[in-house]
């Protein structure tokens, strides 16, 4: 996803550059884009959510029962949560450059 994600910006950005851009089909396919990734990052932010939620409840569960099952769970839903953090955190940043690149197009078109 990063790489296809960080190509895109890239070819975008070139289009803008370029003087035979159509930018009114450039802002068609931009705002398509755009709506796929918004639900890449909606799908992504749940999911961290869930994982933050696991984590809290096993930590939960530990600290009332002190069984140390409980805290191996809690460090396996933190070991999931960070990277998923880590995705959801660009995918954020990614979606905010392509509103950057689509209303620059806006103006161009």
């Amino acid at each position: 996803m990063r790489k296809y994600f960080s190509e895109y910006i890239a070819a975008v950005l070139a289009a803008l550059e370029s003087e035979e851009t159509d930018f009114a089909a450039l802002k068609g396919e931009l705002s398509v884009k755009i709506a796929f990734m918004q639900h890449e990052r909606l799908i992504h932010l749940l999911v961290t959510i869930l994982f933050a939620l696991l984590l809290f409840l096993c930590l939960i569960a530990f600290f009332v029962s002190e069984v140390m099952g409980m805290l191996a769970a809690a460090l396996l839903m933190l070991a999931l949560l960070i990277p998923y953090i880590a995705h959801y955190y660009f995918l954020e940043n990614g979606v905010q450059k392509l509103y950057r690149l689509y209303d620059s197009v806006c103006k161009k078109a």
